[in-house]
This record gives structure tokens, sequence and C-alpha cells, in this order.
């Protein structure tokens, strides 16, 4: 297999080069910072080199689908996967636990397996954060020029009943980040009330 960095270089210069501009959440630092989490949360999992190499691609490939769809953009995101990582090395058995893990990031998010849940924890991870204003603000933006009537109000409505229904998978985040999520999400409703 290849060096991780090279594939790195390969799919944060094809995002730089390819997303829209108004992709201002989905762009290529939300990549990075996937990618950061899943090293984290996966190595408080206890996953071997192995699996972190494996949910460590996953999470650079999740969202290069964005390059060329917004809806559906995870299944563009495998089909890419397919095409480029058997030229970094990779197994057809691999390539599929890769795919596997990016459609467990498809809302709502129903992952099987444990690295399935690191990368769906890691794409959301930032709800427990003390960046969720700035990232939710983001994507309010990305959301708004999408749909030029969604007003504020309306996304806190939205944001509101995503974080009411969403859940962590992992202890890590469990532990780590649904309390401050909570908190979060009683600011919301406060700020609606």
């Amino acid at each position: 297999m290849q060096s991780n960095g090279h594939m790195k270089d390969f799919v944060i210069n094809m995002l730089r080069n390819n997303l829209s501009e108004f992709l201002y959440y989905h762009n290529y630092e939300h990549t990075l910072y996937v990618l950061e989490k899943v090293m984290e949360i996966g190595r408080y999992e206890k996953c071997t080199e192995n699996e972190l190499d494996l949910i460590a691609s996953a999470a650079l490939w999740h969202d290069t689908g964005y390059t060329k769809t917004y809806t559906n953009h995870e299944e563009e995101s495998c089909l890419m996967a397919r095409q480029y990582l058997p030229g970094f090395g990779y197994s057809d058995a691999d390539i599929e636990k890769v795919c596997q893990m990016i459609m467990a990031t498809k809302i709502p998010q129903l992952p099987k397996t444990k690295l399935e849940e690191i990368l769906a924890d890691a794409d959301l991870e930032y709800m427990g954060t003390v960046s969720f204003e700035t990232k939710a603000d983001s994507l309010f933006r990305e959301m708004k020029y999408i749909n030029p009537a969604l007003t504020l109000e309306k996304w806190n409505e939205v944001q509101i009943s995503f974080l009411q229904k969403h859940h962590y998978f992992t202890r890590f985040c469990n532990e780590n980040r649904e309390p401050i999520k909570q908190i979060h999400l009683l600011k919301l409703m406060e700020s609606i009330g």
C-alpha cells in the first residue's frame, strides 16, 4: 500500500480544486477535521493500525462525492473511492469496508460495525464541542445557498429536531461529546422559546 500521505494530498487537492465555493461547511477543512477525529476516536476505541488506516481512508473519501453532486453524495463518494483506491494499493475487501463506512455517514446514520460507528461519530462530533455554533453557522450559510427561503428561525428548528434525534455510537463521543451537545440543544431551545 502506498503511503497515506500521498493519498491525503491527492484527495485534499481534489477537494480544493473541485468543490463549489458555496460549500461553506462541506469543504476540505471539514474532511481534514473528520480525519483528525477518526484517529482520536479510533485510538480511544483501541483500533488496530489496519483499522485506523481504513477509517482514515474512509474519512478522506467520505465527502469527495460533493465534487460531483450535492444529493446522494455518499454514493458518489463510494464510486470515487472504488475508482481511485486500487491505485493506492487497497484490496477489493478493504474498499468495500471503506464504502460501508462512507455510507454510514448518510443521514439518518445507521452504522453496523465499530469502524462505521467511528466515522459516523467523527462526521458529527462537532455538535458536542465549543465549535458547534461556528460550524452550524457555516452549514446554515451552505443550506441557505441551496434554499434561499431558509430562515434562521426555521434553521434553528431543524437543528433542534436533529440534535434531539441524534445519538452518538462510540464510548468516546458518548462520554466526551454528548454532555456538551445537550447544552447546545438547551441553548437553541431557549433561543426560540
